[in-house]
């Protein structure tokens, strides 16, 4: 399978097709070429997800489109450790300059996709026992892209969609526990929520970010005291302490 495979429209057609042995051999083929491949350019892994990106965008039926959710999210465990960060990263800026264009109709298989592929990658640091450098990779692709700060390219609607799924995939992966290992990894994984908590020029961002933070899953919100919401500008905040 070469370059030119991935970028052909037949090869996206097999991968949104309503039959399973076709969408199958279509994804096996595409394991194939990524798990066997060493090197791939920042401009490979965009024209990659370009192609898988519209694979999703003509499946028009639930359930294949459900089925092709998971199965572009199941590229990411079985990428070389060298690859991860750039095809995530691709990713992330495939849905980044596309997000925008998708129309209402559309939106769910794509808000689904996005939550499977936050889902794989939190995966896929687990079993890597949540290295540290992996791990500071990995968030560093979600600071910069769907987390970003101050990036006004990023939509606030992947922005947000990616708040509230954050501490969903964390309980899936079983890092929401009450021990030190946990707790470890809780506050590495909410470091860009927090950076976004108080750092983000936008309110709605903070008060989302705010939001995921406090949620009663996490270990010790349950005994928090409730925040006082952020008033707006020009509005009287009350006496300070």
């Amino acid at each position: 399978m070469d370059d030119s495979i991935v970028q052909e429209t037949p090869f996206v057609k097999q991968l949104a097709a309503n039959d399973r042995p076709t969408r199958d051999k279509a994804l096996s083929s595409l394991q194939t070429y990524l798990s066997g491949r060493r090197i791939l350019t920042p401009l490979d892994l965009l024209k990659l997800h370009k192609g898988l990106f519209y694979s999703l965008w003509m499946s028009d039926r639930p359930i294949p489109q459900q089925n092709l959710a998971n199965a572009l999210s199941s590229l990411v465990p079985i990428l070389p450790s060298d690859t991860l960060i750039p095809f995530l990263r691709a990713f992330w800026q495939t849905m980044q300059r596309e997000w925008e264009r998708i129309d209402v109709l559309r939106m769910e298989k794509f808000l689904l996709v996005t939550r499977r592929y936050v889902g794989a990658t939190f995966e896929v640091l687990k079993k890597g026992g949540w290295e540290e450098e992996r791990v500071r990779g990995v968030l560093g692709v979600f600071g910069e892209i769907p987390l970003s700060v101050d990036d006004v390219r990023v939509p606030m609607g992947m922005r947000f969609h990616v708040i509230d799924l954050w501490v969903d995939e964390m309980e899936k992966v079983g890092v929401l526990e009450e021990n030190e290992e946990c707790r470890r990894i809780q506050d590495v994984l909410m470091a860009p929520l927090l950076k976004l908590r108080e750092e983000s020029p936008t309110k709605t961002v903070r008060m989302k970010a705010r939001e995921a933070l406090n949620d009663e899953r996490i270990p010790g919100n349950g005994r928090r005291e409730p925040e006082v919401e952020e008033p707006t500008s020009g509005e009287w905040a009350g006496f300070a302490d």
